[in-house]
């Protein structure tokens, strides 16, 4: 046996963290969607494009309506393929509809179907065929850890409009009558950021275990930690309670991040370099928010996790349009990001929890329709409300309405129920039960 091949044996964990690293760098480039607010909020100028608030926020809204059917896609493949060529193909596609998005200068409407076409429906479907993939990779190298590393899996998309939004407000501020001209170097950037990221992915090798890791006793029984299929989970109500759980949290929580730049604005009186510098700060909420809620949903539970999230987030979501002042317009803000971000980092180890991880890519990429549906239904809702007279109070205290009633999913939502009774089991290494 070569000593290579000897290493692999005895250190079977050796080098998981630099994965980690990788697949912060693709999280990272697609995760720049988040600083989408301060595009919006240009395109809406007289001197732009002209756009109404609506239109403005279309581009956005079909770019989340995408995500799922790339995660979907993309889950399926990475089942098949494995990690690396799902998440290298998706990296690019989201950067070549940045590229072309970046072609949609007219100062009228009439090319808003170009910057659909590219951002919206392009970028939406690469994004999501990428999503998907570090965070059902990661499960797998990280069964040991698995709440804070699927935290850490979607902390890098988070993050991604940390850098993104003031960059992308200095690019526009260059060609101030044709924002759209900033996504042609950022899509560049994109890309190679994705490529390097992952082009180090792979899932662990057959039979790979954790030295030194011993899996705890559970109280659970042997059905709840079965490895669902894609088709038995979604014969359970738990997977259409979680994935609504998801979607009414995506739905409240992107709300305000869609109207961000121009709520700080409009609301709090921040400066337009300001209110992007905001969105670009409280991209670190988003992001660690992942890690944050994913940690401490494994001392408190994960639907109490949710609970609090949503309920934080109606709080919050009611005092916004009153908060004039621009250090509690920040602190809402910055709750409310938290737990939007939260809600990805928890799920992610919840639907593990109660579906297993062996088919996690497909059964997580089917849950991903709550992230587009909440982003289909979200900005709309809030756009309309707010309308052209600016009317920020009628707008929040719906959603905020919204975040408060759906209290009610995770507070009714259970582990999958056996069919017969069982004694408390061990789970092995990839949270099966060890079996006699």
């Amino acid at each position: 046996m070569s000593s290579s091949a000897e290493s692999a044996v005895h250190r079977p964990t050796a080098g998981r963290w630099w994965i980690v690293v990788a697949a912060l760098l693709l999280q990272f480039s697609i995760g720049a969607v988040y600083a989408w607010s301060v595009f919006g909020k240009a395109l809406a100028e007289p001197t732009t494009m002209n756009l109404s608030t609506s239109e403005a926020s279309l581009t956005f809204t079909v770019t989340i309506g995408m995500i799922f059917i790339g995660s979907y896609v993309g889950g399926k493949v990475q089942d098949r393929t494995g990690p690396r060529p799902v998440a290298l193909t998706g990296g690019i596609i989201y950067g070549i509809g940045c590229l072309i998005a970046s072609f949609a200068v007219s100062h009228d409407a009439s090319l808003l179907w170009l910057l659909v076409l590219g951002y919206g429906v392009i970028s939406g479907f690469g994004l999501g065929y990428a999503y998907i993939v570090p965070i059902a990779m990661l499960q797998k190298w990280f069964p040991d850890k698995r709440g804070l590393i699927t935290g850490l899996a979607v902390a890098g998309f988070g993050f991604g409009a940390v850098v993104t939004a003031p960059v992308a407000q200095w690019l526009i501020a260059m060609t101030p009558t044709e924002p759209n001209r900033a996504f042609l170097p950022l899509g560049i950037g994109y890309i190679v950021l994705a490529v390097v990221g992952a082009s180090f992915f792979r899932n662990p090798p057959e039979g790979y275990t954790v030295p030194g890791w011993k899996p705890s006793v559970s109280g659970r029984t042997r059905d709840a930690y079965k490895q669902f299929t894609e088709q038995e989970a979604l014969r359970t109500p738990q997977w259409y309670l979680l994935t609504a759980i998801l979607t009414l949290n995506v739905t409240v929580g992107i709300a305000l991040i869609a109207q961000a730049a121009a709520s700080a604005k409009d609301i709090a009186g921040y400066s337009v370099a300001g209110a992007a510098a905001l969105v670009g700060v409280l991209a670190l909420f988003n992001g660690g928010g992942r890690i944050f809620w994913a940690w401490i949903s494994g001392f408190t539970g994960r639907m109490v996790a949710f609970g609090l999230m949503l309920g934080l987030q109606g709080v919050c979501l009611l005092i916004v349009p009153h908060a004039t002042n621009g250090v509690l317009f920040f602190i809402l803000a910055a709750i409310v990001y938290l737990c939007y971000g939260g809600g990805f980092g928890t799920m992610p180890a919840t639907a593990g929890d109660f579906f297993g991880v062996k088919h996690a890519g497909a059964i997580y990429g089917l849950m991903i329709i709550g992230w587009s549906l909440g982003g289909i239904i979200g900005p709309p809702i809030i756009a309309a409300l707010i309308g052209e007279d600016q009317n920020y109070v009628l707008g929040y205290t719906v959603i905020g309405i919204i975040a408060l009633v759906s209290l009610i999913v995770p507070a009714v939502t259970r582990m999958p129920k056996p069919e017969t009774p069982a004694a408390a089991v061990v789970v092995d290494g990839n949270g099966m039960p060890e079996v006699d």
